[in-house]
C-alpha cells in the first residue's frame, strides 16, 4: 500500500492510494525488413551510436523488452534487455541497442501466468484451430471474434490434439532451437517473437511470426503461428483461462 497525508476539515489523516499496475516498456519494429529479410533490416547496434558495429538485423513485427534509453547526440537510443531464460545464452554475444525512430513503444504488464490459487479463473473465450484448414477461430461465447489462416506444426513436430486452457501470456519471447524433446533438430534463433499465448506445458503457443508469410499451410515446430498484427489482436483479446481447442 501507499500512504500518503491529506488535510480534510483541518486535520491531516492519511489516505490509501491504490497500487497501479507496473508497466513494461516494450518496443515493436516497424521499419525494418521483411519476413526474408527483403527490404532494409533495422541494424542493431552493440552501443548507443553508428559507431558501434552491427550486432544483427531485425524484421517487422518484431516485440523487444527495453531495458533503457539513451541520448547520444541528436538521436534517442533504446536499450533491448533478454532477462528471460535462454536456452542457448551464448548467442547473445554483444549488447542491443536500436534507434528510436525505426520502433514504436508499447506498454504491457509483461508476462502473466495462472498460479495455483487462480483455478476460479472462468473465461467463456474459446479459440479453435483447425488443423486441416489451418484456420483458427474465436469465439466470447456464442459471439465471433475473428478467423485468420495460421501455420500449425510440420509433421514431425505436429502441434497437439485436444482441449487446453491458455495458462500464460507475453508479449515478447526468444524462441531457441533446436529443443531437445523433438525429433525435428533444426537450428533456429528467432528473438522478439511477439503476443505468444501459451496452452500446452510442453510449450505450444499460439504467436505471431515474423519470419514467413506462409499463412494457411503448415510451418511452424509445434506452435500456432498468425501474422503478428492478427496476433497482437487475439493476444489483447485473450484472457489466462481461455479455451483452446485443436483439430482436424
Amino acid at each position: 500500500m501507499v500512504y500518503v497525508t491529506e488535510t480534510i476539515d483541518e486535520k491531516e489523516v492519511e489516505v490509501v492510494l491504490p497500487v497501479e499496475k507496473v508497466l513494461f516498456e516494450y518496443v515493436e519494429v516497424i521499419d525494418g525488413c521483411g519476413p526474408k529479410y527483403e527490404g532494409e533490416c533495422l541494424r542493431v547496434r552493440g552501443g548507443p551510436g553508428t559507431d558501434f558495429p552491427i550486432v544483427s538485423r531485425l524484421r517487422n513485427g518484431m516485440v523487444l523488452k527495453v531495458g533503457g534509453k539513451v541520448s547520444r547526440g541528436d538521436r534517442d537510443w533504446y536499450k533491448i534487455i533478454f532477462d528471460e531464460w535462454l536456452r542457448y545464452p551464448d548467442r547473445l554475444k554483444s549488447d542491443w541497442y536500436v534507434a528510436a525512430e525505426y520502433v514504436t513503444v508499447l506498454l504491457d504488464e509483461g508476462e502473466k501466468i495462472l498460479t495455483n490459487n487462480d483455478g476460479s479463473i472462468v473465461s467463456n473465450k474459446k479459440i479453435v484451430v483447425d488443423r486441416s484448414e489451418q484456420k483458427l477461430t474465436a469465439y466470447d461465447g456464442a459471439e465471433f471474434f475473428m478467423e485468420a489462416s495460421i501455420s500449425t506444426g510440420l509433421e514431425l513436430t505436429p502441434t497437439p490434439r485436444g482441449t487446453f486452457t491458455i495458462y500464460k501470456k507475453t508479449p515478447s519471447r526468444y524462441m531457441q532451437g533446436p529443443l531437445p524433446n523433438l525429433a525435428d533438430k533444426k537450428y533456429y534463433d528467432l528473438p522478439g517473437v511477439p503476443w505468444n499465448l501459451y496452452f500446452t506445458s510442453g510449450g505450444a503457443v499460439i504467436h505471431g511470426a515474423y519470419w514467413h508469410d506462409s499463412f494457411g499451410s503448415q510451418y511452424s515446430h509445434g506452435c500456432v503461428n498468425l501474422p503478428p498484427k492478427l496476433a497482437r489482436k487475439i493476444y489483447l483479446w485473450a484472457d489466462l483461462g481461455t479455451t483452446v481447442v485443436v483439430k482436424d
